[in-house]
């Protein structure tokens, strides 16, 4: 197992046994080895295959991830759409029924992340969100207090739903469009060659035992850098829809875990919440400005506007930019792990690893982390110290390995 994958838990739940999402018994039933994380007891791998086997299966034929433990939510109302224009600096007045946005939750007066998000609008006024499980705790505080100051200010309606007990699989690889295909019940009314990265979809799904599944919420997109689908499923039928996914595809489908999923999101170049973000972090230095629409650079109004828009600007510019900046380097020699120290030539601290491992499909040592703005430009030759020795690493682009997201032919 990677040691960048640490396992965030609240004070509370460090003190219970982790919960189990709706498919622990599945799991437990395919060998399954569990951790702690995000309150969860969740699978890093499977007797069947080594995470670096699982990796590469991903990359060349198609894994299924239980994601159960993010958090999955509704928003509705009137109010809704201007919410969450409010909370996050994304251009949601835009987005389209069933598309999506990543986007990031803000800190009021800092602009600091207060976690990273996928946003769907489902219909103008209907919004389905998922948040991190590490965040739980956390963003289920936010919410609730942000609603209240917003019912507080005389503004419309907004109605929150946490999904408790939802599904939530996670399809991906290059054979994952022909496994789903193969699952729709109702094919005629789904194509999923017109279903491009960012978008989703109502439909359901045959069950091997010649039923058929509730409507589930298909979206295309994920976490590995890879084609796939995130599933949302009605609670009661997730290890159905589960099983009936393994069984129709035997030699193509496998199952993965935590160890896999996390090298692979690294190599996609994706952020874990805990590790390459933070509380303390902007969008603007973790590489991300642009989830901020362009009319919202012009207009702001969004939490931690007036510290994060000045940051778009370098100094000669008229801004104030950043100090600091998310990076991907490239290290020699060894893995580098989280916390490992960035130097320059002459051995002076210029930054921090976030996240490292051996990437399973380059055959090198990746990593990500924070560099002093300037030593952040793609080639730089920088050093980093890992058990007392400097290696040498050169900052790269990301992602370390070309995404594969299907926007059509």
């Amino acid at each position: 197992m990677h040691q960048s994958l640490r396992f965030a838990t609240s004070k509370a739940q460090k003190a219970e046994e982790p919960a189990k999402t709706p498919l622990y018994d599945f799991h437990a039933a395919h060998g399954a080895k569990f951790v702690p994380f995000g309150g969860y007891a969740m699978p890093v791998q499977y007797s069947d295959m080594g995470v670096g086997e699982s990796h590469l299966w991903t990359r060349e034929h198609a894994s299924l991830f239980d994601v159960s433990h993010m958090v999955q939510h509704h928003f509705s109302g009137p109010g809704a759409d201007a919410f969450f224009s409010l909370i996050t600096p994304s251009s949601l007045s835009s987005l389209k029924p069933h598309h999506s946005t990543l986007s990031c939750l803000l800190h009021r007066e800092t602009g600091g992340i207060v976690d990273d998000t996928i946003i769907t609008r489902l219909d103008a006024s209907h919004f389905y969100v998922v948040t991190n499980a590490g965040c739980r705790t956390k963003d289920l505080d936010y919410f609730t207090s942000e609603l209240a100051a917003w019912k507080e200010a005389g503004n419309p309606d907004v109605e929150w739903n946490v999904l408790e007990g939802q599904g939530l699989v996670a399809l991906q690889g290059p054979q994952s469009a022909s496994i789903l295909s193969s699952m729709l019940a109702e094919p005629e009314k789904v194509n999923l060659d017109e279903l491009y990265f960012g978008q989703s979809t109502y439909a359901k799904l045959r069950l091997t035992n010649d039923q058929t599944s509730p409507d589930v919420l298909i979206s295309r997109g994920g976490y590995t850098g890879e084609d796939g689908f995130e599933i949302s499923i009605p609670g009661p039928s997730t290890t159905a829809v589960t099983d009936s996914l393994l069984k129709s595809a035997p030699n193509a489908l496998r199952l993965a875990g935590l160890g896999a999923r996390d090298s692979l999101r690294l190599e996609a170049g994706m952020c874990l919440y805990g590790h390459d973000l933070d509380d303390s972090t902007t969008p603007v230095e973790a590489a991300l400005s642009w989830i901020i629409g362009k009319d919202r650079r012009t207009e702001g109004r969004f939490h931690g506007s007036s510290v994060i828009l000045p940051q778009l600007k370098p100094r000669k510019d008229g801004g104030v930019g950043v100090t600091r900046r998310r990076v991907g380097l490239i290290v020699d020699g060894a893995p580098a792990r989280e916390g490992a120290e960035i130097v320059d030539a002459e051995g002076n601290g210029i930054g921090k690893i976030t996240s490292g491992c051996p990437s399973p499909t380059l055959k090198k040592n990746i990593a990500m982390g924070y560099i002093k703005d300037g030593q952040h430009k793609s080639g730089t030759a920088v050093g980093v110290v890992v058990r007392g020795k400097r290696r040498n690493a050169v900052v790269t682009k990301m992602p370390f390995v070309p995404s594969k997201y299907y926007r059509g032919s």
